[in-house]
C-alpha cells in the first residue's frame, strides 16, 4: 500500500482559490487510482474528484466540477487539486485517497487514507 500526506488547506474568502497536494510514499503509486473525498462537520464523506492510474481520465462531482482540478505526477509521487471560485459550501476537511476500483466514485473502493487538510472558505 501507499502512504499519504495532504498539505495547503487554510482559510480563504469565497471567490478565492487553493491548491491542495497528496504526496505519496511507496513504490507503487502508479499502481493506484486517487481521489479526494471531503467531510463537512456533522456531514457524510463525500466523492469530489479522482484521477486514474495514467492521468488520462478524471471525474468530478457534480458541485465541483468547472471550478475543481485534478491532476498527478506518477514520477513524483503527486496528486494535486486546484481549488478556484471556492464557496463557503465548500468548507471541509478534505482527504486524498488511493485505491484499485475501476468506480472512481466508489468511497469503499479506496484503500489508503491520508489524514486529512482543513478547507475553510468565509463569506
Amino acid at each position: 500500500q501507499v502512504q499519504l500526506v495532504e498539505s495547503g488547506g487554510g482559510l480563504v474568502q469565497a471567490g478565492g482559490s487553493l491548491r491542495l497536494a497528496c504526496a505519496a510514499s511507496g513504490r507503487t503509486f502508479s499502481w493506484y487510482v486517487v481521489g479526494w473525498i471531503r467531510q463537512a462537520a456533522g456531514k457524510e464523506r463525500e466523492f469530489v474528484a479522482a484521477i486514474s492510474r495514467s492521468g488520462g481520465s478524471t471525474d468530478y462531482a457534480d458541485s465541483v466540477k468547472g471550478r475543481f482540478t485534478i491532476a498527478r505526477d506518477n514520477a513524483k509521487k503527486l496528486v494535486n487539486l486546484q481549488m478556484n471560485s471556492l464557496k463557503p459550501e465548500d468548507t471541509a476537511v478534505y482527504y486524498c485517497a488511493a485505491g484499485t476500483s475501476s468506480d472512481l466514485r466508489e468511497l469503499g473502493g479506496y484503500v489508503s487514507w491520508g489524514q486529512g487538510t482543513q478547507v475553510t472558505v468565509s463569506s
